[in-house]
């Protein structure tokens, strides 16, 4: 029994902000929001981009990219952004009547930015255990972006955030694109470093002045700093490997990374570790951190441009603020395994 993706597919808002703009809210250098940052441009919302509108497009693309009747999938798993339309809220049930999946029902779930890889893991052990489970979708929407202010330079490393959908269409016994392993890596000494401090019930109910609080902030700078020099990259390739060992396969088998998109140095350090030119890879400079959807946005542009063919290994990898590292393991093409 396997599983493997029918249809893909990615909204980018037509809205955008420049490196110039960024550097200029943000007074830090344009040189380095281009190059150290690796922001040429990224995609903000307009008016009607709400959280699930962005997941809807998305999904409406992926079956599409499918070939399928949206009556067809059996179960919605949002997975995207917990910074949704309204708070308390279930944006999978909205996004199952905007899209007419009648027969299905739905659940959000979030790991932040590894959330794509953790929604495939569990849309696939549940399809595998569940007889009447033969196709989910996965959907997300993301638009973090809003809880940055550029002027709290010590959350700097996120002003690459922007916004977008992607969605990904499975299928019990497809016998392409098979998901062939996942692997996942948690460090809860970080989930209270870089947080929002207003608006949870810590800090309820809010007063007026915690409207301009409404944004991410780092409580401890210099641990924080140190923590992520110490962990970061040793956990992706963590679950890089792990997920590769899944597989039965090792690095020298990866074709293609979707990676997350994070500052240009480190981009090209996780492709020299690995032992990967460049070109087995797309750096979303024009694009940003779009979250969970970076990887999906990474696969569909890696196809338009020839960059990932049939038979290809596809390696995804992210991390998630908190933090959880996730990667999976994608077989492009028929599967004969």
């Amino acid at each position: 029994m396997n599983v493997g993706i029918m249809g893909i597919g990615t909204y980018i808002p037509e809205t955008y902000i420049t490196a110039e703009e960024i550097s200029e809210k943000s007074k830090i250098p344009i040189e380095v929001i281009k190059e150290k940052f690796g922001v040429l441009k990224k995609p903000i919302p307009g008016p009607n981009d709400t959280t699930s509108y962005m997941g809807i497009k998305a999904a409406e693309k992926a079956i599409e990219n499918a070939d399928i009747n949206p009556e067809e999938i059996d179960l919605i798993i949002w997975n995207g952004g917990q910074h949704k339309d309204y708070p308390c809220w279930l944006a999978g049930l909205k996004v199952a009547n905007e899209i007419g999946a009648v027969n299905a029902w739905s659940f959000d779930m979030e790991a932040m930015c590894g959330s794509m890889m953790s929604g495939m893991e569990v849309a696939r052990s549940m399809m595998i255990a569940n007889e009447d489970l033969n196709t989910v979708l996965l959907v997300s929407g993301y638009r973090n972006g809003d809880l940055i202010n550029y002027n709290v330079k010590e959350t700097s490393f996120m002003f690459d955030i922007g916004a977008g959908g992607a969605a990904m269409v499975l299928r019990k016994n497809y016998n392409k694109n098979v998901i062939l392993g996942t692997a996942f890596k948690g460090d809860g000494s970080f989930s209270e470093d870089c947080v929002v401090e207003v608006g949870g019930t810590k800090k309820w109910p809010m007063e007026e002045k915690d409207v301009n609080r409404l944004h991410f902030v780092v409580r401890d700078v210099e641990s924080f700093k140190e923590k992520l020099k110490e962990k970061t990259m040793p956990n992706f390739y963590y679950v890089i490997d792990k997920s590769l060992e899944k597989s039965k396969l090792s690095r020298k088998n990866i074709d293609y990374l979707a990676i997350l998109h994070f500052k240009r140095s480190a981009h090209y350090a996780v492709l020299e570790e690995l032992g990967l030119r460049e070109e087995q890879s797309i750096y979303l400079e024009n694009y940003g951190h779009i979250g969970q959807n970076d990887q999906i946005l990474s696969i569909e542009l890696g196809l338009k441009s020839g960059k990932i063919k049939d038979g290809n290994n596809i390696v995804m990898v992210g991390a998630g603020l908190g933090f959880v590292w996730a990667s999976a393991v994608v077989k492009w093409g028929e599967f004969k395994g």
